[in-house]
């Protein structure tokens, strides 16, 4: 039975790779003939269609923002009267996070050449 599959192999082997080195040869004759204007309009339209989510996204970025640092400052706000220890450490932490999202919020955008 293996003997099989090394004969059939061997058969098989040269006419794929003769049909691998015509396929290419193929698909690179088209290159020079082909109209690409047709996908200006849908370039357009991408683009568009980003920076009108990207408004979106960054109201549903202020939205998750707002509630983690609901949640934050009610931890915070646990551990203070607990007495326990971090309470320093978690209130860098919000405002870091804080700082972060608004940054990114403004300069993502100004990076990419767009206003919000």
């Amino acid at each position: 039975m293996q003997a099989a599959w090394i004969i059939i192999k061997k058969a098989l082997t040269p006419g794929l790779l003769a049909l691998c080195f015509l396929w290419a040869n193929s698909a690179s004759a088209k290159c020079g003939g082909v109209d690409y204007s047709w996908g200006a309009d849908a370039l357009a339209k991408q683009h568009d269609f980003v920076v009108t989510m990207m408004l979106y996204v960054l109201y549903l970025i202020y939205a998750i923002a707002s509630l983690v640092v609901i949640y934050a400052s009610l931890q915070i706000y646990i551990k203070m009267n607990t007495g326990e220890d971090g309470v320093k450490k978690e209130i860098m932490m919000v405002l870091g996070a804080c700082l972060f999202l608004i940054g990114a919020s403004t300069v993502f955008p100004a990076f990419f050449g767009y206003r919000i």
